[in-house]
């Protein structure tokens, strides 16, 4: 079992490699009507299941396991709200124009400085952890990208 888990900060790294590139096709600017949205609505729930996961399961464990780290995971929490609120936005867009190329702009650059930030801080840690049962569920879930719809 240790194999396995000692994968779990390669598997964050793994995911974060897929949002940007889901993000990076929503940005290539091709998309227009329905398309933005259902490309958008794709992205978004991804990110905010992958980001549920993290708050929910990841990061509480890992607050359980490495106390010195809460501080660390409330940042990557209130990242997480701020990312949300851009996607609240982007679901309303309909079309490629100034402003979704705006917001998108926002949440490249919102997203890119937290996934840095979460994998400076927490691959080591990720990968040093040693959990069974529930908990590395719990650690699975929250590394794991669902894939779009």
């Amino acid at each position: 079992m240790d194999e396995r888990l000692t994968a779990f900060g390669n598997q964050l790294i793994d995911s974060h490699i897929r949002l940007r590139e889901l993000l990076a096709a929503l940005r290539d600017g091709t998309y227009t009507g329905i398309d933005l949205q259902a490309h958008c609505l794709a992205f978004c729930s991804v990110l905010a299941q992958h980001h549920e996961a993290e708050d929910d399961g990841g990061f509480p464990l890992l607050g359980k396991h490495y106390p010195e780290l809460r501080p660390v995971l409330d940042e990557l929490r209130r990242d997480h709200r701020q990312v949300a609120e851009v996607l609240d936005r982007l679901k309303l867009l309909s079309t490629m124009d100034v402003v979704a190329e705006r917001e998108l702009d926002t949440l490249a650059a919102l997203l890119e400085t937290h996934l840095v930030y979460e994998e400076k801080k927490l691959v080591a840690a990720l990968d040093m952890l040693r959990v069974g049962g529930e908990e590395a569920n719990a650690v699975t879930r929250a590394v794991k990208l669902a894939e779009p719809a």
